[in-house]
This record gives C-alpha cells, sequence and structure tokens, in this order.
C-alpha cells in the first residue's frame, strides 16, 4: 500500500489540477457564453429594425399607387369612351403603374389594358390592397391591386408585384421578409402559389402597416442563430483559449509558489 503521506499528495496534485483546468475553462466558457448573447440580441435588434424599414418602403411603394389611384378617381362612373385617353395619359406618366380601372359595384366596366370587360373584381369588402396572381395581361406574374370605393363607382390602380420584391431583395442578412396580404403571401424569392412558405421561425415578428391593408413579417430561418454561432465561434474560440491557457499557467504558477512555500515553511 502507498504510504499515506504520498496519497494525500496525490489526491492534492489532483485537486491542484482540477482547479487550473476549471479556471482556465472559465474565460472560454464565458466568452463563449457572452458571444451568444450578443449574438442573439443582435439578430433580435435587426429583425425589429428590418420591420419597420420594410414597412417605410412598402408602405411609400403603396402611397404613390394610392395617389394614382385617388387622382383617376375624378373620373370614376364616367363613360369610358369619354375619359379613356386621360387615363391611359396617367399610366403612360408613370412606368410603375401598370393599369387603371374604372369599376362599379363589384365589376369593372373600363381598363387602359385591352382585357374583358366587364369582368368580375375579386377584392374583399372593406379592404383596399390585394396581390392578384390571375392577371390575363401578366400571366405567372403578381399584381399589386389597389381599389379605392367597394361599392358605387370606384377605381382601380395596379402596379407589378417585382416592385415589391426588388424591396424586399435589399435585406441581404439573412433575414427573411414575407408581406401578408389578408391570405396572399409576397417575398424576394416566391409567393402564396409555392407549395411552402420560407421558414420564419427565429426572432419572429409581425408587424402591421398603419397606413395600408399589409403587414410586414419577419425572421430567420430555422438554424440560422446556430449557424452564425459556429462561425462566430471559429474566430472568436482560438483567442478564448489563449487566453484560458494563461490564465490556467497562472494560476499554476500561484499553486506552485504557495506549495514551495509551504514546504519551506514546514521544513
Amino acid at each position: 500500500m502507498l504510504p499515506m503521506s504520498k496519497l494525500m499528495h496525490t489526491g492534492r496534485s489532483l485537486l491542484e489540477l482540477l482547479l487550473v483546468s476549471a479556471v482556465g475553462l472559465i474565460p472560454i466558457v464565458s466568452g463563449l457564453t457572452v458571444m451568444y448573447y450578443q449574438l442573439e440580441r443582435k439578430l433580435d435588434e435587426n429583425a425589429r429594425i428590418s420591420a419597420h424599414e420594410a414597412l417605410f418602403a412598402i408602405d411609400r411603394r403603396l402611397d404613390s399607387l394610392l395617389l394614382t389611384a385617388s387622382t383617376a378617381s375624378q373620373f370614376s362612373g364616367q363613360a369610358c369612351d369619354n375619359v379613356i385617353e386621360q387615363l391611359r395619359a396617367m399610366t403612360a406618366s408613370d412606368p410603375r403603374i401598370h393599369s387603371l380601372e374604372l369599376t362599379k359595384d363589384d365589376l369593372a366596366y373600363c381598363s387602359t389594358l385591352p382585357t374583358i370587360i366587364p369582368h368580375h373584381i375579386d377584392i374583399t369588402a372593406g379592404r383596399t390592397v390585394r396581390l392578384n396572381f390571375d392577371s390575363p395581361t401578366t400571366p405567372n406574374g403578381v399584381m399589386v391591386e389597389y381599389r379605392l370605393s367597394n361599392d358605387g363607382p370606384g377605381i382601380i390602380a395596379t402596379s407589378y408585384g417585382i416592385e415589391l420584391r426588388r424591396e424586399l431583395q435589399g435585406f441581404q442578412d439573412g433575414l427573411v421578409l414575407v408581406l401578408e396580404f389578408e391570405d396572399a403571401y409576397l417575398w424576394s424569392q416566391g409567393d402564396s402559389r409555392d407549395q411552402q412558405q420560407p421558414s420564419q421561425s427565429e426572432f419572429f415578428r409581425s408587424t402591421p402597416s398603419t397606413r395600408h391593408d399589409y403587414r410586414v413579417n419577419v425572421g430567420y430561418p430555422a438554424g440560422y442563430t446556430l449557424s452564425e454561432a459556429r462561425m462566430l465561434m471559429v474566430q472568436v474560440l482560438p483567442s478564448l483559449t489563449l487566453v484560458g491557457l494563461l490564465t490556467a499557467a497562472i494560476t499554476y504558477w500561484g499553486i506552485l509558489r504557495a506549495r514551495r512555500k509551504r514546504e519551506r515553511t514546514t521544513a
């Protein structure tokens, strides 16, 4: 059997080794914890700011469409032959405007485009904006329709959905933005005709517009935070490891000094 003094020395050495290892790990664990916390704060703040920036950009686009519809509303209720040239002149003056239509109740009876007139209008009562995926003039495209007046004479101004997509494509930091118009959706690479919407499960926010009938949904795809954390870890782990090793070395040196001092005192 080992002498008691040797057993005590072995046990003390083991405890010192565990202490040095624990002290060396503290800077690494603490640094990684702070890194992950700061990453989460950054992503959450970016989602919040991006939602408001997207609202501002989309509101501006829809404001322009509303202004055109409001200007053209002076012709609502009039005979198509009497005002069609003025309506065409308005659309020609602004390349962002696709068409103008005069309506009465739920029928469009006059259009600046060579469409079938009259035709039924499918816009929910009380709502002014919708996405149209079935426009005969833009097969497989997306049109944004802004309607003034759901009852009696009214006006519909339309623009290209690609204009909204371009606004969303300006957000290139991994955040996914989806525009929700009642039961229709639009994002930078697709729309609600796709079988599956993009993932927005992390730091999700849904912010309604106070000026138009839509909302902006923002969020990061599933696994995005972990992926970003891995990339950051590769960058910071060498530095944290070096700090941990230096801390462990200083601690070990302090233990050695204390041991030698104790041995001299005992001797």
